[in-house]
């Protein structure tokens, strides 16, 4: 495989999995012999081709640039591999098609479902029916209520995405010798737990340094509830030395209220990492600075992860026999410094 397609689709955390772990660095549950102590165990090359695999999908409808990416990504990365049946259902926002969906599937006796829910609690009954099925679920970002309604679950770091982005406004603050700064928020949807999350590790990051937010306002993750939102936070605040927005989707509004209003004095943080949002910073002719990444890479290694658990292998690189329960990506904030490196995971907004 192109180890620039392997980086591309396999963007995971530290302490998760590293980047080509699942792309090329995949064994199965033979031992290659005696060992002194539990280790990790090279074996097979697992990007060979090995036993047919039909692999289920349903993700939202893609209404979003994220969504798309997800749906986009996950497509791409069955493709590379030549033992990987890919059966899409069509994205939809309705929960209940979803559901229907998810069953039509379980029925089809496909080998293994990957489903990113529209929402994680209405699907857990439909994921459930499918593990008791016999066929294992890879649960994609928004989890499911319960985890035995998934056999996997691989996702972002919401708490984690805040925090970062905290951090660095915090670290660009101290640099700029600002003692008391007024740091903005655009939100997403606030009832969201995954809003709810991200705000509260900004709050802590900036807090941990003697910060706190200032203006707040949420938006509901389009461009033009970012646009709106965002003119409403400026013209209540005369001033503003940070603001992060947590989705570089209604980014592309947030952006469009700042350029409207003329306003230059901030420096601000995306989220998510667009395409749109990297480009401006490698530029650096905008207020945007930085994005965490959220990334929708996590689609393509949920299919190999998928096509792992549908010919009963594991990972090379862990010394357990299986397929861990839970994988957590890491959100990385990309900077004009490290943007050339990301800019391959980028998704158009």
């Amino acid at each position: 495989m192109d180890p620039s397609l392997a980086r591309r689709r396999f963007l995971l955390g530290a302490g998760a999995l590293g980047a080509s772990a699942l792309a090329v660095a995949c064994t199965s549950n033979e031992s290659s012999g005696d060992t002194s102590g539990q280790v990790a165990q090279g074996g097979e090359d697992n990007a060979k081709k090995g036993k047919q695999v039909t692999i289920g999908f349903a993700a939202p409808a893609a209404d979003h640039g994220w969504i798309a990416a997800i749906t986009k990504n996950a497509k791409a990365q069955a493709d590379v591999f030549k033992d990987v049946t890919f059966k899409a259902t069509e994205g939809t926002s309705n929960v209940d098609q979803q559901i229907a969906q998810v069953e039509s599937l379980v029925n089809d006796k496909v080998d293994v479902l990957v489903i990113l829910p529209q929402d994680g609690k209405a699907l857990t009954s439909a994921g459930q029916e499918a593990m008791d099925a016999g066929i294992p679920v890879v649960n994609l970002d928004r989890v499911f209520d319960t985890p035995t309604a998934y056999r996997t679950w691989i996702g972002g770091d919401n708490y984690r995405m805040g925090y970062n982005a905290g951090l660095y406004i915090a670290e660009q603050m101290k640099a700029k010798n600002i003692s008391n700064p007024i740091v903005g928020e655009v939100a997403g949807i606030d009832s969201l737990p995954l809003t709810q999350d991200r705000s509260k590790g900004f709050k802590d990051a900036l807090a941990k340094n003697g910060f706190s937010v200032g203006p707040r306002v949420a938006a509901e993750f389009t461009a033009e509830s970012g646009e709106k939102q965002t003119a409403n936070l400026l013209q209540g605040a005369s001033k503003l030395d940070a603001l992060w927005n947590h989705d570089d989707d209604q980014g592309i509004g947030v952006m469009a209220a700042i350029d409207s209003a003329g306003r230059n004095e901030f420096i601000m943080v995306g989220g998510a990492g667009s395409k749109n949002m990297m480009d401006y910073i490698k530029a650096d002719n905008k207020v945007i600075k930085a994005t965490v990444l959220y990334s929708p890479s996590m689609a393509s290694s949920a299919i190999s992860l998928a096509r792992l658990l549908g010919q009963s292998k594991g990972i090379a690189d862990m010394a357990e026999h299986e397929i861990p329960a839970s994988i957590t990506t890491y959100s990385a904030v990309v900077t004009k410094k490290n943007v050339d490196d990301y800019l391959d995971i980028g998704f158009d907004s």
